[in-house]
């Protein structure tokens, strides 16, 4: 059975995050046969939710998303707009290390993106930050680059939540010149969060 028959678009409800979490560690799939899931992170109710590529090495190791050096990053540029993960929700649109840490496939965020979707709809965050092309592929559905998309509002419809892309924190660990335009994105994300109400 091929992922997509797995995960394709079933309509399927669920009442909380940890029966979501059940249910994909139930799922044994080609793409997941040699990793542990890695669900998510943080505040269930979180208004911010920041949705990443795959699980890292250790994200695998630890199972929980972003503990490697782009989440030592990511947890300083929290801190940079008064923020900690506490606060926020942090997850991946693939649940599942890849192999050799390489960014997922096309065809594997289009199998693990239902189950993001489902997550999201649990959660209902007002704001969405895609790290990277592979999470604004998953969410906005677009072919640009993480260059072209970044630093403006889009619509997530499906909550009706906003969406901004930004750079991955690895992204950044490698290429430190796309700092400043990360600061940029940050602090649209600490505007439209100071606008929310509680």
């Amino acid at each position: 059975m091929e992922p997509g028959d797995l995960f394709g678009s079933t309509g399927r409800e669920y009442k909380s995050l940890a029966e979501l979490e059940e249910h994909i560690k139930a799922v044994r799939c080609a793409l997941c046969s040699q990793a542990r899931v890695v669900f998510g992170d943080g505040n269930p109710r979180a208004r911010l939710v920041f949705v990443g590529e795959a699980p890292g090495e250790q994200e695998d190791k630890q199972g929980i998303p972003f503990v490697g050096r782009a989440g030592m990053l990511l947890n300083k540029m929290l801190q940079a707009i008064r923020l900690t993960r506490e606060e926020v929700y942090i997850c991946n649109v693939r649940k599942c290390r890849p192999p050799n840490n390489r960014t997922p496939t096309q065809a594997e965020i289009v199998a693990c993106r239902p189950f993001l979707v489902a997550q999201l709809r649990l959660i209902r965050p007002r704001i969405i930050c895609a790290l990277g092309s592979p999470a604004a592929r998953a969410l906005l559905g677009v072919k640009e680059s993480i260059t072209k998309l970044r630093g403006k509002w889009y619509k997530y419809e499906d909550i009706e939540a906003d969406v901004l892309p930004t750079f991955h924190p690895a992204y950044l660990l490698r290429d430190p010149s796309k700092k400043r335009e990360a600061w940029e994105d940050f602090k649209l994300l600490a505007e439209k969060y100071a606008s929310i109400p509680e």
